[in-house]
């Protein structure tokens, strides 16, 4: 569980300085853009689309693991829109809490004793 969360570090730095590189490069309107590829249904489209989709599954994951509690459905709405920023987080912190328990990572405290 220490490489995992190692990798998760280590993605979360990378990803955040990818991300404060291209917002001073080209600021923070990515709405247009992202949709606006997605529209022109080229393969920066199908990326954005596929990606979409990832961010849609893990934030139901998320909501599903918190048993779509407030708190749940809150991390999920991040998830959502945050991608491998807030997931590299979560999972950090997620990992650390179930102690090498591979299946209560997966599967909340609660599921996993079950």
């Amino acid at each position: 569980m220490l490489a995992f969360r190692i990798l998760m570090a280590v993605l979360f730095v990378a990803i955040t300085g990818y991300t404060m590189v291209t917002i001073a490069n080209h600021g923070w309107n990515l709405v247009p853009i992202f949709f606006g590829d997605m529209a022109a249904m080229a393969w920066p489209g199908q990326f954005n689309f596929d990606f979409m989709c990832f961010l849609i599954l893990s934030a139901l994951w998320v909501s599903w693991r918190h048993h779509f509690s407030g708190l749940g459905l809150m991390l999920g709405a991040i998830a959502s829109v945050g991608g491998m920023l807030f997931l590299s987080a979560y999972l950090f912190i997620v990992a650390g809490q179930a102690n090498g328990n591979v299946r209560e990572l997966l599967l909340g405290k609660v599921r996993a004793a079950e």
